[in-house]
Protein backbone atom coordinates (compact mmCIF):
# COMPACT_ATOMS: atom_id res chain seq x y z
CA UNK A 1 0.00 0.00 0.00
CA UNK A 2 1.47 3.46 -1.18
CA UNK A 3 1.35 6.18 1.87
CA UNK A 4 0.84 9.68 1.84
CA UNK A 5 4.07 11.33 3.10
CA UNK A 6 1.88 13.53 5.60
CA UNK A 7 0.95 10.73 7.75
CA UNK A 8 2.08 11.33 10.87
CA UNK A 9 2.14 8.78 14.13
CA UNK A 10 2.09 9.92 17.50
CA UNK A 11 1.57 7.94 21.26
CA UNK A 12 0.79 9.98 24.20
CA UNK A 13 -0.03 7.90 27.72
CA UNK A 14 -1.87 9.66 30.14
CA UNK A 15 -0.04 9.33 33.43
CA UNK A 16 1.61 12.63 34.20
CA UNK A 17 -1.01 14.57 32.25
CA UNK A 18 -3.65 16.73 33.55
CA UNK A 19 -6.58 17.17 31.85
CA UNK A 20 -5.52 20.65 30.64
CA UNK A 21 -1.93 19.49 29.10
CA UNK A 22 -2.94 16.33 27.42
CA UNK A 23 -5.59 18.07 25.44
CA UNK A 24 -3.03 20.78 24.93
CA UNK A 25 -0.61 18.73 23.54
CA UNK A 26 -2.97 16.82 21.45
CA UNK A 27 -4.34 20.37 20.01
CA UNK A 28 -0.89 21.61 19.40
CA UNK A 29 0.29 18.17 17.31
CA UNK A 30 -2.78 19.01 15.43
CA UNK A 31 -4.44 15.29 16.01
CA UNK A 32 -6.89 14.69 14.28
CA UNK A 33 -7.54 10.76 15.37
CA UNK A 34 -7.51 9.45 18.55
CA UNK A 35 -6.96 5.53 19.03
CA UNK A 36 -7.44 4.10 21.97
CA UNK A 37 -5.69 0.90 22.13
CA UNK A 38 -6.78 0.37 26.01
CA UNK A 39 -8.21 -3.00 26.82
CA UNK A 40 -10.31 -1.28 29.83
CA UNK A 41 -11.57 2.51 28.95
CA UNK A 42 -11.25 3.70 32.24
CA UNK A 43 -8.14 4.63 34.94
CA UNK A 44 -8.36 4.75 38.69
CA UNK A 45 -7.60 8.35 40.47
CA UNK A 46 -10.17 11.76 40.17
CA UNK A 47 -6.84 13.25 39.03
CA UNK A 48 -7.21 10.29 35.27
CA UNK A 49 -10.74 11.19 35.28
CA UNK A 50 -10.38 13.00 32.09
CA UNK A 51 -8.87 9.65 30.16
CA UNK A 52 -12.26 7.56 31.18
CA UNK A 53 -14.39 6.68 28.05
CA UNK A 54 -17.23 8.98 27.98
CA UNK A 55 -15.20 12.30 29.42
CA UNK A 56 -12.29 11.67 27.24
CA UNK A 57 -14.82 10.94 24.14
CA UNK A 58 -16.46 14.08 24.72
CA UNK A 59 -13.94 16.28 25.11
CA UNK A 60 -12.67 15.07 21.69
CA UNK A 61 -15.95 15.73 20.20
CA UNK A 62 -15.67 19.18 21.33
CA UNK A 63 -11.67 19.75 19.88
CA UNK A 64 -12.88 17.81 16.73
CA UNK A 65 -10.54 15.27 17.43
CA UNK A 66 -11.88 11.63 16.01
CA UNK A 67 -12.17 9.03 18.48
CA UNK A 68 -11.86 5.16 17.58
CA UNK A 69 -11.26 2.23 20.01
CA UNK A 70 -9.36 -0.97 19.28
CA UNK A 71 -8.98 -3.05 22.29
CA UNK A 72 -7.63 -5.70 19.86
CA UNK A 73 -4.05 -4.09 19.81
CA UNK A 74 -4.51 -4.17 23.21
CA UNK A 75 -2.80 -6.67 25.19
CA UNK A 76 -4.24 -9.73 26.52
CA UNK A 77 -4.50 -10.01 30.65
CA UNK A 78 -2.41 -13.08 30.08
CA UNK A 79 0.23 -10.12 29.00
CA UNK A 80 -0.82 -7.84 31.70
CA UNK A 81 -0.21 -9.79 34.50
CA UNK A 82 2.95 -11.27 33.47
CA UNK A 83 4.36 -7.78 33.05
CA UNK A 84 2.80 -7.31 36.78
CA UNK A 85 4.24 -9.75 38.15
CA UNK A 86 7.88 -9.15 36.35
CA UNK A 87 7.29 -5.51 37.91
CA UNK A 88 7.08 -6.45 41.19
CA UNK A 89 9.57 -9.20 40.85
CA UNK A 90 11.67 -5.73 39.80
CA UNK A 91 10.08 -3.48 42.67
CA UNK A 92 8.96 -0.97 39.81
CA UNK A 93 5.35 -0.24 40.30
CA UNK A 94 3.30 0.20 37.15
CA UNK A 95 2.87 3.71 37.28
CA UNK A 96 6.77 4.39 37.65
CA UNK A 97 7.59 1.23 34.84
CA UNK A 98 10.06 2.51 32.34
CA UNK A 99 10.32 -0.33 30.10
CA UNK A 100 8.44 -3.58 28.87
CA UNK A 101 9.56 -6.77 29.71
CA UNK A 102 11.68 -9.15 27.46
CA UNK A 103 8.42 -11.59 28.17
CA UNK A 104 6.11 -9.29 27.48
CA UNK A 105 7.47 -7.66 24.13
CA UNK A 106 8.08 -11.18 22.87
CA UNK A 107 3.94 -12.39 23.92
CA UNK A 108 3.08 -9.53 22.34
CA UNK A 109 4.58 -9.10 19.43
CA UNK A 110 3.58 -13.39 19.16
CA UNK A 111 -0.12 -12.75 19.69
CA UNK A 112 -0.82 -9.42 18.20
CA UNK A 113 1.83 -7.87 15.96
CA UNK A 114 2.88 -11.31 13.84
CA UNK A 115 -1.12 -11.16 12.96
CA UNK A 116 -1.45 -7.08 12.20
CA UNK A 117 -1.58 -5.93 8.48
CA UNK A 118 -0.31 -2.61 9.07
CA UNK A 119 -1.53 -1.19 5.49
CA UNK A 120 -4.99 -2.33 6.27
CA UNK A 121 -5.36 -1.36 9.86
CA UNK A 122 -3.72 2.27 8.49
CA UNK A 123 -6.62 2.05 5.35
CA UNK A 124 -9.21 1.71 8.14
CA UNK A 125 -8.10 4.75 10.24
CA UNK A 126 -8.01 6.76 6.86
CA UNK A 127 -8.94 9.80 6.38
CA UNK A 128 -6.73 10.97 9.21
CA UNK A 129 -3.06 12.23 8.43
CA UNK A 130 -2.16 12.50 12.20
CA UNK A 131 -3.00 9.49 14.86
CA UNK A 132 -2.01 9.39 18.13
CA UNK A 133 -2.23 6.08 19.86
CA UNK A 134 -3.36 6.19 23.47
CA UNK A 135 -2.54 4.04 26.70
CA UNK A 136 -1.83 4.83 30.13
CA UNK A 137 1.44 4.80 30.79
CA UNK A 138 3.83 7.88 31.03
CA UNK A 139 6.98 6.54 29.13
CA UNK A 140 5.99 5.50 25.47
CA UNK A 141 8.90 2.45 26.03
CA UNK A 142 7.13 1.09 29.30
CA UNK A 143 3.87 0.70 27.00
CA UNK A 144 2.71 -1.74 24.61
CA UNK A 145 1.61 1.20 22.29
CA UNK A 146 5.50 1.93 21.67
CA UNK A 147 5.54 -1.68 19.88
CA UNK A 148 2.44 -1.06 18.05
CA UNK A 149 3.66 1.93 16.61
CA UNK A 150 7.23 1.01 15.83
CA UNK A 151 6.02 -1.88 13.98
CA UNK A 152 3.10 0.37 12.06
CA UNK A 153 5.78 3.07 11.03
CA UNK A 154 8.65 0.70 10.18
CA UNK A 155 5.74 -1.41 7.82
CA UNK A 156 4.94 2.04 6.21
CA UNK A 157 7.94 4.44 6.11
CA UNK A 158 6.23 6.86 8.50
CA UNK A 159 7.47 9.20 11.18
CA UNK A 160 6.55 8.73 15.00
CA UNK A 161 6.67 11.39 17.97
CA UNK A 162 5.66 10.40 21.24
CA UNK A 163 3.82 13.26 22.80
CA UNK A 164 5.09 13.34 27.10
CA UNK A 165 5.72 16.04 29.79
CA UNK A 166 8.87 18.29 29.17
Amino acid sequence: MTMTPDVRLYTIGAIGFTADTFFAALQAAQIDLFCDVRARRAMRGAAYAFANSRRLQERLAQLGIRYVHRPELAPSAERRTAQGDADRAAGVAKRKRTTLSEAFIAGYTADVLAQLDSGALLADLMPARRIVFFCVEREPQACHRSLLVAKLAGDLNLGVENLTLG
